[in-house]
């Protein structure tokens, strides 16, 4: 070696991850270094631009951030970066520049990817500086969507426009083209607390056009009998995603933010729209036009490219998830009422359940469909359960034309056995809870999941709550679900290389759902009953998990990385089978992921595997009888 170079091998030879390698890897690296030098304030690497090399800083500090500009790293002498831009997709990911005069080692793609690929522990350490490799995946992703980081007050640009509900129509109208708005929050006197107005409606261009001037009504009608009564509102802290999804469940165009309990102002569909691109909230409005179930398969095609480009634009697994429940459940809704419409006025109330996936809000393009009926405990089978069954035979029928199977297990309302009184659907599940049973626990796993889409749903949140409250320190049911809930082990060998299938149509790939997320949701859902958690979604659940601290110090959020990562693995393989015009299912083939992917998969996998030796330790399933 030649002077200068033997000063390069000695300095990378004195820092991780270099010391990890044999003397002819770090040769190989040596030999192929090109030294740079960056004057402070210099850029260094351009987001998006070619990933060309791996950057060792020599001297100097440099800064790294993430592509919305904010600072995502400050490095000195021995830090590197660029290998994220490298290991998937070939551009940079991360801009950065000097701080200071840096002199900098660049190592080119092709010798950092055959250390990487040649040599486990340099990869490892590579994979697992600052935290973990998939927590920086999944703080990446976050960080760069402003769904998930942008709060609603930022979409304010005007105080709300008031007006008492003693006002007339015409007033409404008057103010209305005054102000320039097309809508208005009509308020009411407080007698609690005087000076602070009552929220009782919303009133819109809609709503005169539909409830005053199509019917013919008077011009002085007063606005309190045209509004929108029970107005679905938003805090001016939360997050523009989850005003996003109130639109969807709600179906409505109009949000009004509030803060101290006061309106700071109203957010419109357009508001959302630049950034919400994927057309979710469009989709469940045609799905809400649609005049019966052969208009409401037609838009499978546009439920399909709403999923598409929500994975190709990088949407988080929780966004992804709920926005397809949103549209799944809007399907439902949508057919209920045709069914009504159809069947007349249902003989007693009852409550239609979405239950699994949907329930939980975690839903793809490729699920089945489980649901049952609560019926009033007036119910009587003979005068009743004729138009209950038909009610049910319509929905699913209608469900399995837009995409969603039946289920084989038979969990649908169309079983006699899922459609009960709420008086009987309280004593199965005490049952189930105070005396487990292998098929009740079956059942649990499903039923436990499980969320009001229709009708009386204020039921499907007292089941909960009773769920809740029975399940919470009840040591013999938590290990039952428990032993349950690892009878379904992640995809790894003794040397933690993939298990995949040996015959049948899938040969060499392995069953996602199955193995991964199906896995992790149900140990997630121990946990949440085991602290009387009422949240329904995994991620959600985690979030209550992690605050309970039940969990060793990390181990939480390593989960929520996990899920997060396998589902979105499982999600961008069934756009590609969409894309490629085949029909998507849950299987991955290792081989097909990129060495990253691979990598990030197995890391998921491992964390999966420690979670359930976690959950076999703390609840002891193997004394459970």
């Amino acid at each position: 070696m030649q002077i200068e170079q033997l000063e390069i091998f000695d300095f990378l030879r004195s820092h991780a991850p270099f010391d990890a390698l044999p003397h002819e890897a770090l040769e190989q690296a040596t030999a192929a270094v090109d030294v740079r030098y960056y004057k402070a304030g210099e850029q260094i690497v351009e987001f998006g631009q070619a990933s060309e090399y791996w950057y060792v800083v020599r001297s100097g500090a440099v800064e790294v951030f993430r592509r919305t500009g904010t600072l995502y790293n400050r490095l000195t002498s021995g830090g590197y970066f660029g290998e994220f831009g490298l290991l998937r997709h070939g551009r940079v990911r991360f801009p950065a520049r000097a701080l200071e005069d840096s002199l900098i080692y660049l190592i080119p793609q092709s010798v950092f990817l055959d250390l990487f690929d040649n040599n486990e522990a340099f990869a490892d350490y590579v994979e697992i500086e600052d935290r973990t490799r998939l927590r920086q995946v999944m703080s990446r992703r976050e960080d760069a969507n402003d769904l998930l980081s942008a709060t609603v007050d930022t979409l304010v640009t005007r105080e709300a426009v008031t007006l008492g509900r003693q006002a007339s129509a015409r007033e409404a109208a008057e103010r209305m083209t005054q102000e320039g708005v097309s809508s208005l929050l009509i308020v009411d006197d407080n007698p609690d607390i005087p000076g602070l107005p009552l929220l009782s409606g919303i009133l819109t261009d809609r709503d005169l056009r539909t409830r005053l001037l199509a019917p013919g009504l008077v011009h002085d009608t007063p606005v309190a009998d045209i509004m929108t009564p029970y107005v679905v509102t938003v805090s001016h802290n939360q997050v523009i995603f989850e005003a996003m999804l109130a639109m969807l469940r709600h179906n409505v165009h109009h949000l009004p933010v509030m803060k101290d309990q006061r309106p700071l102002g109203i957010i419109a569909l357009s508001d959302i729209i630049r950034y919400e691109s994927r057309n979710s909230l469009f989709v469940v409005g045609s799905i809400f036009r649609a005049q019966n179930a052969d208009e409401l398969a037609a838009l499978v095609p546009d439920m399909q490219a709403c999923f598409t480009r929500m994975v190709a634009e990088d949407a988080s697994a929780h966004m992804i998830g709920s926005a397809m429940t949103a549209i799944g459940r809007a399907v439902k809704q949508r057919l209920l009422e045709l069914a009504e419409a159809e069947l007349g006025p249902p003989p007693v109330p009852y409550c239609f359940l979405a239950l699994g996936s949907m329930a939980r809000q975690e839903q793809l393009i490729v699920t089945d469909q489980d649901n049952a009926l609560i019926v009033d405990d007036r119910f009587d089978p003979v005068q009743h359960d004729a138009w209950f069954k038909a009610l049910a035979t319509f929905v699913s029928d209608g469900l399995a034309r837009c995409g969603y199977s039946y289920c084989t297990g038979g969990v649908m309302a169309t079983n006699d056995k899922w459609r009960q009184p709420l008086k009987t659907w309280e004593r199965l599940f005490t049952d189930w809870i105070e005396r487990p049973t292998p098929e009740s626990l079956l059942h649990a796993g499903i039923f436990f999941d499980l969320d009001g889409v229709w009708g009386r749903t204020e039921w499907a949140a007292h089941l909960r709550k009773m769920i809740a409250r029975k399940a919470q320190g009840n040591s013999r049911f938590l290990a039952c679900m428990a032993r349950n809930a690892l009878l379904r082990t992640p995809p790894l060998g003794f040397f933690k290389d993939f298990v995949v299938e040996s015959d049948g149509r899938h040969t060499h790939a392995i069953n996602i759902k199955r193995r991964g997320t199906g896995p992790l949701t149900d140990l997630i859902r121990v946990h949440a009953l085991a602290i009387g958690s009422p949240a329904l979604n995994s991620f959600d659940r985690l979030r209550e998990i992690i605050d309970a601290a039940i969990l060793p110090l990390g181990r939480g959020q390593d989960m929520y990385d996990a899920l997060e990562f396998i589902t979105m693995v499982r999600a961008r393989v069934q756009a590609d089978e969409l894309s490629a015009g085949n029909d998507p299912d849950n299987s991955v083939e290792p081989e097909k992921l990129s060495d990253f992917e691979r990598k990030s998969l197995r890391d998921a996998f491992l964390i999966l595997s420690n979670a359930q030796k976690y959950l076999k330790y703390r609840y002891q399933p193997g004394r459970s009888n």
